[in-house]
């Protein structure tokens, strides 16, 4: 299929646009803040390079999502920016482009543009057809940024109940970012003593995580976490920011935090007590 260029074509439409209609303007950025409404007019305009079509519409005249995928996978092969349109068209398709969206997803040489844009439409038509593919990219997951990891974390959160008992069941496999990563979602259906135990084991060995761990410890709602919270936030390792986390977890599960006193060697609670 061919690919055009609809950045390129609205560049066009814009300059002219611009010469067009400069006058009107006083300075640029009251221009700037009609651009949305140019872009949506350059939607609706039927034009010669697609042979009458417009813009906005061209791509509904395509019911295959086997071919809409493919066509997108050409985009990225050709480094041709991705419509919206065509991603809007795979999306409004729905589940009968799951198995094509898995296939390009998992194709040994997808690039990670291909592999993100995959994934975000198959949260996009709720399938949970990758589902095990992304609990697997937790398994081993980086610290830091993984931008792959996340957008399938997202996918997995956004799955809802349909993912907790292979979330629950890799847990225990997984490494401590990606037990972590998992614990954000799993903290929202509290009641399994694994996930508790292996939160309160994060608590102890990632102590510069603990913000989110407690948060998490907060949403299982276990009481038994309160002790290792409260000597957490009475650690005068423990800076502001963390012993905030703590302190709201503490009384989530309704104990009381105790006191600490934080001065300018914390940047962040100057930082916080410069803006009162």
């Amino acid at each position: 299929m061919r690919c055009i260029d609809f950045d390129k074509e609205f560049e066009r439409y814009i300059t002219v646009w611009m010469k067009e209609h400069s006058k009107e303007y006083k300075n640029y950025d009251a221009m700037e803040a009609d651009m949305p409404q140019v872009y949506e007019q350059f939607l609706d305009t039927p034009v010669n390079w697609l042979a009458g079509a417009k813009p906005g519409e061209y791509f509904n005249q395509f019911d295959n999502p086997k071919q809409l995928v493919n066509w997108m996978e050409d985009y990225f092969k050709q480094r041709i920016p991705v419509p919206d349109m065509l991603m809007n068209r795979i999306a409004e398709l729905g589940l009968p482009a799951e198995t094509a969206l898995v296939a390009m997803m998992k194709k040994e040489k997808a690039t990670m543009e291909m592999k993100m844009a995959a994934i975000t439409l198959l949260r996009e038509i709720e399938s949970a057809a990758a589902m095990d593919d992304y609990i697997a990219w937790q398994l081993q997951r980086k610290d830091g940024e993984d931008e792959l990891a996340d957008n399938a974390l997202e996918s997995l959160a956004s799955l809802g109940i349909r993912a907790v008992p292979a979330m629950r069941e890799a847990l225990p496999k997984a490494n401590a970012a990606g037990q972590e990563a998992l614990l954000t979602i799993l903290s929202d259906y509290p009641g399994d003593e694994n996930v508790f135990e292996i939160a309160m084991n994060l608590l102890q060995s990632r102590k510069d995580r603990l913000a989110v761990l407690a948060d998490c410890l907060g949403k299982l709602g276990d009481e038994r976490a309160l002790p290792a919270l409260k000597a957490l936030a009475a650690s005068e390792e423990t800076p502001y920011l963390d012993y905030i986390e703590l302190r709201s977890a503490i009384e989530v599960l309704g104990g009381e935090a105790p006191e600490r006193e934080f001065d300018a060697e914390d940047p962040a609670y100057e930082a916080m007590r410069s803006m009162q």
